[in-house]
């Protein structure tokens, strides 16, 4: 009986740890199934699969003729496997190799080292590594046999064949081929393509096995786009601005031209700019020189960040500015639309007016005497554009404030665009009308002004700017086309025909001379602003300066602003700005198929295509010369022409001088001399005096003082006798208007 109970006891109790482990045991199950088991799923799979990352191609970013602006291409990353690492020879080996080939540093080469030791099988050693070096890397690996050890896999890399050209347009990305600015940044989505993976099978010690295993999802490319960019038009904006600002030491040059009758960005700068393959790098040597001199070494770093970041600003869209005397166009729109004024109405100005209890002056002190309409706009007279904006009235002024786009962002497809800082209608008295009536009061844009300008230049129309024309796929097909939209009619097409005539004479007589362009009636207006609040201690005022400009004026197709900020010289928009749009406005015509029209004063400084007479006799040739209106001059005693300078596919100024080569004569050269600072006349002579010919362009038939400002050819580069020689005058009359 008790042997009996002492078995039951023992089975009840052994009955009970069963139930007591069968229990937990599924307590455990349930445990790790049900709450657990993603988790535990998860980290299954990562030991059991290993998951490789394919990326994907970024869209290419073309210009308005297709040339490649931006383009991604395969880099590779190389890693290395910690775990497959033998002993230490290999570790030194690897690690020496690596210094060598990337010219690591001792703290680099130190962490390398450790990289070599870690517990795992993936370490990266380096990113984007171009091909030519990955090739060094797998020969390395194969005459050592460690292909265990090292291994890379597919990455991609932003590339920027032109460098610098309409960076603050076309932008940068970051390490993760993100956009980080400007175009890039703005049309990151349609950019960015989709990654691919490759998933393998691992066994229990992480190695790969069959490809039976391997799955893989193919990436997919970003779209590409398509700018209105046209490079030629870009290059020579930059060039202009690039050496306006450095010449005279200036914050900052800018820049916009447009189409204007579609809203296209046909060139967009913002200097100091910056390699877009190396967005990090200082270009400009005036922040380099203030930079170098600052001898605290964390005031020093903070200095050289914020002039880098200020090299990525895109001023033209970023930050707003008093637009000065460019302004006087619009006031001007307003005005002859609402009928207050005509071209008849006239003013006599006194160099002052008195607007409430404040004296407000004319930039010519003396005053200009009794003026047209076109006379005061030619003249940039503040007192008659205050008395204009006094008979528009507050209301009408804003109408066409608002009107003309400046109470809103233009809603270009960049990033970044600042608000425009204004007056509202109700804060306006006669004072900030008479202000406002010359360009003073309120802060703009500068992609609204020129947005303004291209309304005046198409028959009234505002329309929308925009960067990108189309968008396309990785197979080419269109997803997006941007077509024009005009926002609304701000002025009459009769009224766009009157103010583009008055922009013409500003150009033709008034303060806008070096912006003149032979064969091509160009229109446009100067401006300077003072900078209120930031002058320094023992300095004068700062001047922010510019001009605006349309071509043809007849029948226009461009419209254009150009800004200098600070220089270190008191010269207005005319000096400073108008050179530089005459500039492109030449390089525009040509690039946009509009042929020159001439008249007979332009004509006979105009170069023509030289005849061709190599091959005839020098009598012949002599000849031929005479009956095109040009000089000779025989070198060598032979019979026939061997060569000739210039030559007959090349142009020569009316009046120039052909040098003609016989057969027994040697090339003949000459050093070209520093025409800058020169008068038309003394350049004549100098050109004559080193057997040169001298094409004539710019602003030389104004009066006033005009000098040669360019040269197509350096001082003292050596040149062939009779080479043409392309000098740029402009007018050194200046005025701050």
């Amino acid at each position: 009986m008790n042997t009996s109970k002492k078995m039951l006891k023992r089975l009840l109790i052994l009955t009970v740890v069963i139930i007591f482990l069968l229990t937990t045991t599924g307590a455990r199950v349930f445990y790790l199934q049900a709450v657990r088991g993603e988790e535990l799923a998860q980290k299954a799979e990562s030991q059991q699969l290993k998951d490789t990352e394919i990326s994907a191609m970024r869209g290419t970013i073309y210009d308005a003729d297709g040339n490649v602006l931006a383009q991604s291409a395969t880099v590779w990353n190389i890693y290395i496997d910690p775990l497959e690492i033998d002993d230490e020879e290999e570790r030194n080996l690897i690690v020496e190799e690596f210094s060598t080939l990337f010219e690591y540093d001792d703290e680099e080469k130190a962490e390398l080292y450790e990289k070599t030791k870690a517990e795992n099988h993936y370490e990266i050693v380096e990113k984007k590594v171009e091909n030519d070096v990955k090739e060094k890397i797998s020969e390395f690996v194969s005459e050592n046999k460690l292909g265990d050890c090292i291994g890379s896999e597919q990455a991609t890399k932003r590339y920027y064949p032109y460098g610098s050209l309409a960076s603050c347009v076309i932008g940068f990305t970051g390490s993760d081929d993100q956009g980080l600015s400007g175009i890039e940044a703005y049309y990151d989505e349609e950019l960015t393509g989709t990654n691919g993976r490759i998933i393998t099978a691992k066994d229990a010690v992480s190695n790969k096995i069959a490809s039976d295993y391997e799955t893989s999802v193919e990436a997919s490319d970003g779209d590409s786009v398509y700018l209105t960019i046209n490079q030629t038009i870009q290059y020579y904006l930059e060039k202009g601005l690039r050496e306006t600002m450095e010449e005279y030491e200036a914050k900052g040059a800018y820049g916009v031209v447009m189409n204007c009758n579609t809203g296209a960005v046909l060139a967009m700068s913002s200097m100091p700019d910056y390699d877009c393959n190396e967005p990090y790098i200082l270009t400009y040597s005036k922040d380099k020189k203030a930079i170098k001199a600052i001898k605290d070494k964390t005031e020093k770093q903070e200095a050289e960040s914020a002039a880098v970041q200020n090299q990525w600003r895109n001023f033209t869209v970023s930050d707003t500015y008093v637009p000065g005397s460019v302004f006087k166009t619009f006031i001007a729109s307003a005005a002859l639309e609402e009928n207050v004024v005509s071209l008849d109405t006239t003013y006599t100005c006194t160099g002052s007016i008195k607007v409430d209890k404040y004296t407000m002056k004319c930039h010519y002190h003396p005053g200009h005497g009794t003026e047209t309409f076109t006379q005061g706009l030619e003249n940039s007279c503040n007192p008659f554009f205050i008395t204009v904006g006094q008979k528009l009235g507050v209301h009408n002024y804003f109408k066409y404030f608002d009107a003309f786009g400046f109470t809103e962002k233009t809603n270009i497809d960049l990033p970044g665009e600042a608000s425009p800082q204004y007056y509202t209608e109700d804060q306006y008295g006669i004072v900030e009308l008479s202000s406002a009536s010359f360009g003073q009061t309120n802060s703009l844009t500068p992609i609204q002004v020129c947005t303004g300008l291209c309304a005046i230049a198409n028959g009234g129309n505002l329309v929308q700017p925009y960067l990108v024309s189309s968008i396309v796929d990785s197979d080419g097909k269109t997803v997006k086309k941007t077509e024009t939209t005009v926002k609304r009619q701000v002025i009459s097409s009769e009224t766009s025909a009157t103010v583009r005539e008055m922009m013409k004479s500003v150009v033709d007589n008034g303060t806008g001379k070096n912006g003149y362009v032979a064969g091509y009636s160009v229109g446009g207006k100067t401006g300077t602003s003072t900078k209120l609040g930031e002058s320094e201690e023992g300095e004068g005022d700062k001047y922010i300066v510019s001009f605006g400009a349309i071509a043809p004026s007849d029948d226009p197709e461009i419209a254009m602003l150009i800004i200098v900020d600070e220089p270190n010289q008191d010269l207005g928009g005319g000096a400073l700005c108008a050179p530089i749009a005459a500039q492109v406005v030449e390089e525009a015509m040509s690039v946009l198929g509009i042929e020159p029209k001439y008249d007979d004063d332009e004509l006979k400084n105009i170069s023509k295509q030289a005849p061709n007479i190599v091959g005839k006799s020098v009598a012949d040739a002599q000849s031929e010369l005479k009956e095109y209106g040009l000089n000779y001059i025989v070198i060598g005693n032979g019979d026939t022409v061997a060569r000739q300078c210039p030559t007959g596919a090349g142009t020569i100024p009316n009046g120039g001088t052909v040098f003609i080569y016989t057969d027994d004569a040697e090339k003949q050269t000459t050093k070209v001399p520093n025409f800058k600072g020169l008068t038309v006349s003394e350049a004549k002579d100098l050109a004559k005096m080193n057997d040169l010919n001298l094409e004539i362009s710019g602003n030389n038939m104004s009066s006033g003082t005009v000098v040669a400002f360019r040269q197509s050819e350096e001082t003292e580069t050596v040149v062939e006798k009779g080479t043409v020689i392309t000098v740029t005058f402009k007018n050194t009359q200046s005025v701050l208007d």
